[in-house]
């Protein structure tokens, strides 16, 4: 099998929770050989958060797939010595502890440097290393929260906040830092050395959200009459037998929505084009509502069908547990079923890239904590200590 684009990067994971282990886990499922350091009586965090099975949660076995899991007491100057020791020798160090949590353990960006100088150091954070809030603890709904995530979430009638149900602020810091390294490596490949890299959910959360929920407060010469977030106003379309959307974006779009759904009155000149559209939301607006309750009486199939035929950008709302039975999901292979040989039977999306010449694949489940502890005590030489370090409860 063909290896990955990152076969040959050797990264050494000593993040928690889900945006260091989700990024690291991108790049082992892109070929990088992926050693995951936890603590050596509890593990990751992640291992006891949400739905599991013989003690393997969903969250740590997406987040973790792939690695090797060495299970060491940080706390203890041999334990810190064994990771310095690794640190010396791979390319990629990932940690996203409270700033100056790693330079108290001689494991921050200047200890490795000083034995690694080509090392690309991602330290990830809450707030930065910088202002007033660096040393604030920061879990994703506290930067869901400070970054306009809730906000932008809220219903325009009442103005509530809302939280997205899901860790979108830790996962979009994971995207963010699997490019960022990614970029560092490649500048390095050019011969630009190896280099810190700092990413904050703050900045992270704040950038994705400002591509399109902050037009007022991008351009500052507006007149405030439309909300920043020009999506705002969808909501789901409801059928007889379930939920779905319709994106009438283009003009095409709208007039084969309204002839989908037999409402008459899009071809009328105020607003046959979007630039009309927007001017005259009072005409405008009752046609998008008799488009709403016209589909109530339609099926989900004879609206699709309707919307295929017009070519009209739709989909119906499917729940995770039937996204998988979908034709269109089936068809481009976007599970992948296994066996894990503690969690049973498993359920994974793909990888998510497709790579003509170095494809990336999910190379295997989650580890157990220490699983690989003695493996990689062997390749570091110390494989006559592993009985003397385990009984001192350096590792485990």
């Amino acid at each position: 099998m063909t290896g990955g684009p990152m076969e040959g990067i050797r990264v050494l994971d000593l993040s928690i929770a889900l945006t260091g282990p989700y990024a690291a886990a991108l790049m082992a499922d892109q070929g990088a050989d992926v050693i995951k350091v936890e603590r050596a009586d509890i593990g990751d965090l992640a291992r006891w958060i949400g739905v599991a099975v013989n003690g393997m949660s969903s969250l740590y076995l997406v987040c973790n797939r792939g690695k090797r899991s060495l299970a060491v007491d940080l706390q203890t100057a041999r334990g810190a010595a064994i990771v310095a020791q690794l640190a010396a020798d791979v390319d990629v160090v990932i940690q996203n502890f409270r700033p100056g949590v790693m330079d108290r353990l001689g494991l921050g960006y200047d200890d490795v440097r000083a034995t690694n100088p080509d090392v690309i150091y991602t330290s990830l954070s809450g707030f930065g290393s910088a202002g007033p809030y660096r040393d604030r603890s920061a879990y994703d709904t506290v930067i869901q929260a400070y970054a306009g995530l809730a906000a932008n979430q809220a219903d325009p009638d009442d103005g509530i906040p809302v939280f997205l149900r899901q860790t979108a602020a830790d996962k979009v810091t994971s995207l963010y830092a699997s490019q960022a390294i990614a970029a560092a490596l490649f500048a390095r490949e050019r011969g630009r050395g190896g280099q810190h890299l700092e990413l904050s959910m703050t900045d992270a959360v704040v950038s994705f959200l400002w591509a399109d929920s902050a037009a007022n407060e991008v351009l500052l010469d507006t007149d405030n009459t439309q909300n920043s977030s020009f999506v705002a106003g969808f909501k789901p379309m409801r059928f007889l037998d379930g939920w779905g959307t319709v994106t009438p974006t283009s003009d095409h779009d709208f007039a084969g929505m309204c002839k989908a759904l037999r409402v008459d009155g899009y071809d009328d000149p105020r607003i046959a084009t979007i630039a009309e559209r927007v001017k005259n939301r009072d005409i405008a607006g009752p046609i998008m509502d008799m488009c709403y309750a016209l589909a109530a009486n339609m099926t989900m199939a004879e609206a699709s069908d309707r919307f295929e035929k017009e070519r009209v950008p739709f989909a119906m709302i499917l729940r995770p547990d039937e996204l998988h039975e979908d034709p269109h999901a089936i068809a481009i292979g976007l599970f992948e079923e296994s066996e894990h040989h503690v969690a049973g039977r498993i359920r994974m999306p793909r990888h998510p890239a497709q790579f003509g010449g170095t494809p990336a694949h999910l190379t295997g489940g989650a580890p157990t904590l220490g699983q690989h502890t003695d493996e990689i005590l062997r390749e570091l030489a110390l494989g006559d200590e592993v009985a003397e370090l385990r009984a001192a409860g350096v590792v485990a």
